[in-house]
């Protein structure tokens, strides 16, 4: 079961939920609000490659991609 994200169209909260397969969020409540039918929304990844330190993939737009520095794109700074 994949975990989604979802967005509350009335509080725009974001939280998450491991669902079935496909979940749209037609079924699904905000856990702050109560408002039915939250959006899905695209998330971000990291993923770890071999070696130490050594991560890939596309976080928040803003977060750091590693923690070797405080570039959001890992190829600024070559880790």
């Amino acid at each position: 079961m994949p975990i989604y994200e979802f967005k509350c169209q009335s509080c725009d909260r974001r939280f998450e939920k491991l669902c079935s397969l496909g979940e749209t969020g037609e079924n699904l409540e905000c856990p702050r609000c109560g408002a039915a039918r939250p959006g899905r929304v695209m998330s971000g990844f990291t993923s770890r490659s071999s070696g130490k330190d050594n991560f890939a993939g596309s976080g928040s737009p803003g977060a750091s991609g590693c923690s070797g520095c405080s570039s959001t794109n890992c190829g600024s700074c070559g880790h």
